[in-house]
């Protein structure tokens, strides 16, 4: 364990000045860092198979709930450096009272390959242009607990393993299988993830054209549903799509949803029935009854 006091100390780099895309890039070629933060987070990595690169907690924690996930750590890996840090020096890490007292600095895994991971599963989303990180952590954490096998992303999606995401996600982004797909949308958008994606295509170029996506999923046996308003949409609990033996539920951006040339390519437009007026759900809250009526 080492002792840290003072907030410049350059430790605290991965924590507290290097941004989530930084991490990113910074070990390259390495598969670069992310961070876990709060007990469960962090078990939940371990448990995928993560590997630690640092810890950094406070003397309280480590006398309360993170004492038990430093000490697997400790164990399992004990190379590996476990700052302790003063109220001086980790008082102005934006968010940590949000941590539990516990940050991890976790090395990334290799995504799999999108093709693998659709073959080998049944029921998948796709997250098209998914950009607040809650959302995504939100949609993980109801497809892992409504029966969904994997999770497919285009290049503008928040990242997964950023903070936010993970936290919301109570780590469910470490226990169901996902990869990116599509290439950029170059159009103008009000939110900047940063991401530096670099997806694996069809065409040779590094990336699979986002209507090849949906050619992508048909060509291993999905029936695609696009979940949006339309004329012809179809609800959500229609019999008739309780009969396909592999589906993948397609969910759009938070402010323009999906872009018409993808529902177009999609098999069935899908919404949700809703009373007093209103005519959509957040993306997130969308999910959760999408995934739940799709999986009976």
């Amino acid at each position: 364990m080492e002792h840290i006091t003072d907030y410049s100390d350059p430790r605290l780099d991965v924590y507290a000045r290097l941004t989530e895309p930084q991490l990113r890039t910074k070990y390259e070629p390495d598969m670069g860092l992310f961070i876990a933060e709060s007990p469960m987070v962090i078990e939940r990595a371990l448990d995928a198979g993560y590997v630690p690169e640092s810890v950094l907690t406070c003397e309280e924690a480590l006398a309360g709930h993170g004492r038990d996930v430093t000490e697997r750590i400790q164990k399992e890996y004990p190379e590996v450096p476990v700052y302790i840090g003063s109220d001086e020096a980790l008082g102005p890490i934006r968010g940590y009272q949000l941590t539990r007292g516990v940050l991890c600095a976790m090395k990334r895994h290799a995504l799999p390959d999108a093709e693998s991971m659709l073959r080998n599963n049944r029921r998948v989303t796709l997250l098209y242009d998914v950009e607040n990180p809650s959302n995504v952590g939100s949609i993980f954490r109801s497809a892992a607990a409504m029966f969904v096998d994997a999770v497919l992303l285009t290049p503008d999606c928040a990242d997964p393993l950023y903070r936010r995401a993970a936290r919301v996600s109570v780590g469910t982004v470490f226990s169901i299988p996902w990869t990116y797909a599509g290439s950029r949308d170059n159009t103008d958008k009000t939110c900047d993830t940063g991401n530096d994606h670099k997806p694996a295509g069809s065409d040779g170029s590094g990336h699979y054209g986002n209507n090849d996506v949906i050619n992508l999923l048909r060509s291993n046996g999905y029936t695609t549903l696009a979940m949006a308003l339309s004329d012809d949409s179809v609800s959500v609990s229609d019999k008739l799509l309780k009969e396909y033996d592999k589906i993948a539920i397609i969910m759009g951006n938070e402010g323009y949803g999906l872009p018409k040339q993808v529902i177009d390519e999609c098999d069935h437009t899908v919404k949700i029935p809703m009373a007093h007026g209103v005519d959509s759900l957040n993306v997130a809250a969308a999910s959760a009854v999408a995934f739940w009526e799709l999986s009976k």
